[in-house]
């Protein structure tokens, strides 16, 4: 069923990267838009002004039913090292999140949403070094595979009240946030470069793309399961430092050994950075999407010609 005009939305991770993109579009698409979210004062200042807030989910008691989910919120993974306070946190935004959702709409009178569209991350396949990977794939074992697993299982127990579940399996997000702030003065003083080998492969999404997939994903009834969303083109990490070295005029050389990522960033740079997943968009490309930005140097142009 495709959501008319009226329909009424509730988003988490509002504040987020990708959800500060989505916020305004979902309202010019003719959505009535709730965020969720853990930092009123927060979001006040963050997403336009006529978006709801709650920073309870009991607060929909006195709202109109909730047609569709976009569940966005996630401690992000690259704040630094990991540790077993930090990997609770992880769970805890997203799995223990997921599963307060599932336990209101299973215990309420109120109408289940029609659709629920959950993150995940392409790091459920685990290192898979030059597999080109497609949503039916066979993942390998790892910390990531486990979050993302774990995130996706709860989610899919929405099947139960016959909603529709999409689980998406987001890149590297490119834009005015995300990673490449971080990545920007390394690389505009000339000292940018590949990581590790270089060889890993990066998935990546342009943040236009990433908001109008989940446009595409609330809107086409016959999408369901996981769905990756990436480009069509994945790169090596050695490609991305180059391409983002030519966006910016600048060199890329200097690659940052495996023992020094290691040495600052522990299990995460194994999981996040030496480790990498080629991974395509099966199912949209089989559903007709089509993608605004596929090639990584179209991307890049379009980011930094603002």
């Amino acid at each position: 069923m495709v959501l008319p005009a009226g329909s009424h939305v509730l988003l988490t991770g509002g504040t987020g990267f990708i959800g500060h993109h989505l916020c305004p579009l979902l309202l010019a698409w003719g959505l009535v838009v709730t965020v969720l979210t853990r930092d009123l004062q927060r979001a006040q200042n963050r997403l336009p002004d006529s978006i709801q807030l709650i920073d309870h989910i009991g607060q929909l008691e006195r709202m109109p039913p909730v047609d569709a989910i976009i569940n966005l919120a996630g401690e992000p993974l690259a704040g630094g090292r990991w540790n077993e306070s930090r990997k609770r946190l992880f769970e805890q935004s997203r799995t223990g999140l997921t599963q307060q959702l599932f336990r209101y709409f299973s215990e309420q009178s109120t109408t289940a949403p029609k659709v629920l569209v959950s993150g995940s991350a392409v790091g459920y396949y685990g290192p898979q070094k030059d597999v080109m990977l497609c949503e039916d794939d066979e993942a390998e074992p790892s910390y990531s595979h486990e979050l993302c697993s774990g995130w996706e299982n709860v989610a899919c127990m929405f099947e139960l009240l016959y909603t529709r579940v999409v689980r998406l399996r987001t890149g590297v997000v490119l834009g005015d946030g995300g990673v490449l702030p971080a990545m920007m003065p390394a690389f505009k003083a000339g000292f940018g470069g590949p990581m590790a080998s270089g060889n890993q492969w990066m998935s990546w999404i342009h943040i236009e793309d990433m908001v109008r997939i989940i446009k595409f994903c609330l809107h086409h009834p016959d999408i369901h399961g996981p769905v990756n969303a990436v480009a069509p083109h994945p790169v090596t990490n050695r490609e991305f430092a180059r391409q983002l070295g030519r966006a910016l005029h600048r060199p890329a050389l200097f690659r940052i050994p495996t023992p020094v990522l290691k040495l600052l960033f522990g299990e995460m740079a194994q999981e996040l950075l030496i480790n990498g997943q080629r991974v395509v968009p099966a199912k949209l490309l089989k559903a007709g999407y089509n993608f605004t930005y596929p090639e990584l140097d179209k991307a890049l142009r379009q980011i930094f010609a603002k």
